[in-house]
């Protein structure tokens, strides 16, 4: 698989936060026109609760912002040393579908145990795309 393709699980990975943002967006604008929120709530946060589903939504969208940062981290640093082989591609598209699992539980029904392994999963998968990454740098370099 050329090195290159790793841009294509990175590429995924935005659609599903463009994807999360146009729900988000649209659970938003529904809570304010069904009145269950005013529109100058989204001012500062404050004076009262959000709906829970676009608080989930938002939870969901800035969390997409946090661990995913090292997943894109990783898939640059694999393109630029060209070290994106065929395993590491298939980590990257792993992490993926570990995080549309991720969305699917903790935008549905938002079983927490179940949302956490999914995390948790996703988590591991990051560290063992570093961790090829850095063997096969240490052993080109030695």
């Amino acid at each position: 698989m050329p090195n290159e393709y790793i841009i294509l699980p990175m590429f995924a990975m935005v659609i599903i936060t463009f994807v999360t943002l146009i729900t988000l967006f649209i659970a938003r604008t529904t809570a304010v026109r069904s009145g269950a929120v005013r529109a100058g709530y989204f001012k500062t946060y404050q004076d009262q609760a959000e709906p829970e589903q676009s608080a989930k939504l938002s939870r969901h969208f800035i969390n997409l912002f946090e661990s995913p940062v090292l997943f894109y981290a990783v898939c640059l640093a694999a393109l630029a040393t060209q070290n994106a082989t065929t395993a590491f591609q298939v980590l990257a598209w792993l992490y993926v579908a570990a995080r549309v699992v991720h969305a699917i539980i903790h935008l549905g029904a938002n079983a927490l145990q179940r949302r956490i392994a999914a995390y948790f999963v996703s988590w591991l998968i990051i560290l063992a795309m570093w961790g090829l990454l850095c063997t096969a740098i240490l052993k080109s370099a030695v």
